[in-house]
């Protein structure tokens, strides 16, 4: 294949990035699918691969071309092609390239398992700009598959990531610590450092985020919720190599510090990502599912959701008394997971505090020195400076 196939070329102001000094897109996220070919034990997304329902409703491929065209148009740089796992659709690589020929650079996240000899030589050959991110469960097979409760995926696993470093394609690992996994972590980082093509050190999901479609699948959600690690866990997880991660939290609070007020959509700058899922449904993020915030692209464009419902979302603001009192006088901002999709996936609201992702938050800032054990950050008047202070 030729790079130059993958080359965009425009005269200057034709394109979406030029026209103006700040892209209405910047990022795009797209769920090519919520079928996974494993039945990971925290997973808040996957159906069964073979899901006809689901799968006879996800877009085509012709119509996620025709979006990431549009995309493109509007200054999009990045799009990240997750799942479930991607790699089940089978026209995953007319996808890929057409992404790769609009010059997107292009965030795959995937499970390996699916990776083959012609795809491996696919990433080589047309790269995707990004280290490719690669869902590692566990060190063995019997770790492993106790998380993905799939037979043969350790090895299908093991194998997919031979590929890609065996054809220089570079990837990151991701792992999470669970039941199966927790004694695994300082084996996993030393064993990824070693592998051909791995960028990086591991990053380890420990937050698990309950299943943000309020359908008959949420009954996982009391599954998921028992996996989480205490705020206690959590900071001696995060501290068991020094403490970098916890001057990192001094960091955030002093760039950060200051209550949320009553603004539900601190996290998301003007212009810059939105996420759709594989039935065409545009949110800010796809954790966000709530009817009010999501746009149907099928009755409208990718230009009048970036550019007018999400700005008229953004301006949403919390009602909530608990929110007010408490997120929105905190100065933990900068550490606590709170948002809309959380509070939504939790509690079927867009701004009730989430108590779990309170106490973690709460964890760090007692560790970090910003706190004392028992106090609230809600109601510390001199928080912002307090923050800057310990910087």
């Amino acid at each position: 294949m030729s790079a130059q196939a993958y080359v965009r070329k425009v005269r200057s102001g034709e394109s979406g990035l030029w026209k103006s000094a700040k892209p209405a897109l910047t990022r795009l996220d797209i769920e090519l699918t919520e079928r996974c070919n494993n039945d990971c034990l925290h997973c808040a997304v996957n159906l069964p691969a073979g899901d006809i329902e689901a799968r006879g409703s996800e877009w085509t491929a012709e119509r996620w071309k025709t979006l990431l065209t549009e995309a493109a148009g509007l200054g999009c740089l990045v799009v990240r092609l997750t799942g479930g796992e991607p790699l089940l659709r089978a026209d995953f690589e007319e996808i890929y390239l057409h992404a790769r020929r609009l010059g997107l650079r292009v965030m795959l996240f995937t499970n390996a398992t699916l990776i083959t000899p012609r795809l491996a030589r696919l990433l080589k050959d047309v790269p995707p700009l990004e280290a490719v991110e690669v869902s590692v469960y566990g060190l063995t097979k019997e770790t492993c598959e106790a998380v993905t409760r799939v037979s043969g995926s350790f090895a299908a696993c093991r194998r997919g990531l031979g590929l890609l470093g065996e054809n220089g394609v570079a990837f990151t690992v991701k792992g999470a610590v669970l039941p199966p996994t927790s004694r695994e972590a300082d084996a996993l980082e030393a064993w990824a450092a070693g592998l051909p093509g791995h960028a990086g050190r591991p990053a380890f999901a420990m937050l698990f985020d309950l299943r943000s479609r309020r359908d008959e699948a949420a009954k996982k959600n009391k599954a998921i919720a028992g996996l989480r690690q205490g705020g206690d866990e959590f900071v001696s997880f995060a501290r068991r190599h020094g403490d970098g991660a916890v001057d990192e939290w001094r960091d955030f609070c002093a760039r950060s510090a200051g209550g949320r007020g009553d603004r539900l959509f601190n996290c998301l700058p003007m212009g810059s990502s939105a996420a759709v899922d594989p039935y065409g449904r545009l949110q800010y993020c796809l954790g966000l599912r709530h009817p009010g915030t999501v746009y149907d692209l099928a009755a409208g464009s990718m230009r009048e959701a970036v550019t007018k419902f999400l700005p008229r979302l953004r301006e949403t603001r919390a009602a909530d008394p608990a929110y007010l009192e408490r997120c929105g006088r905190c100065f933990l901002k900068g550490l606590c997971e709170q948002c809309p999709a959380k509070s939504w996936a939790e509690h079927g609201t867009l701004d009730t505090p989430v108590e779990y992702f309170c106490g973690i938050a709460h964890a760090q800032a007692v560790a970090a020195g910003l706190l004392d054990w028992g106090e609230k950050a809600w109601t510390v008047r001199d928080g912002s400076e307090r923050a800057k202070r310990r910087k």
